[in-house]
C-alpha cells in the first residue's frame, strides 16, 4: 500500500508540491486562506526542536504551521531546487 506523504513528514531543506488538503469546513478553509492550496510549491525552512511548528516558505512569504494542521496537507517532493514559490 502506498503511504501518503504529509507536510508533517517533510524534510528540512527540501521542496514539495501540495497535492491535497484534507480536513473539512472551517479548518480546511483556514489552511487554504493561508495560501496552502493544491499545486502550491513549498520549501521547508526549519522544524522546531519538538517538531511543532514547521516553518515553510510558500508564495514568497514565511509561514509557521502547527503539526496537527501539517498532518492534513498531502505533498510530493519536487526534484531539484526550484525557487519559484
Amino acid at each position: 500500500m502506498d503511504e501518503k506523504l504529509t507536510l508533517k513528514d517533510s524534510v528540512v531543506g527540501n521542496y514539495y508540491t501540495i497535492t491535497k488538503i484534507n480536513g473539512k469546513g472551517p479548518l480546511k478553509r483556514r489552511i487554504m486562506y493561508m495560501g496552502l492550496t493544491k499545486g502550491s510549491k513549498i520549501f521547508i525552512r526549519k522544524v522546531a526542536p519538538l517538531g511543532d511548528p514547521v516553518q515553510i516558505n510558500v508564495r514568497n512569504y514565511e509561514l509557521s504551521i502547527r503539526r496537527d494542521d501539517a498532518e492534513l496537507i498531502e505533498i510530493e517532493q519536487v526534484l531539484g531546487r526550484e525557487n519559484d514559490n
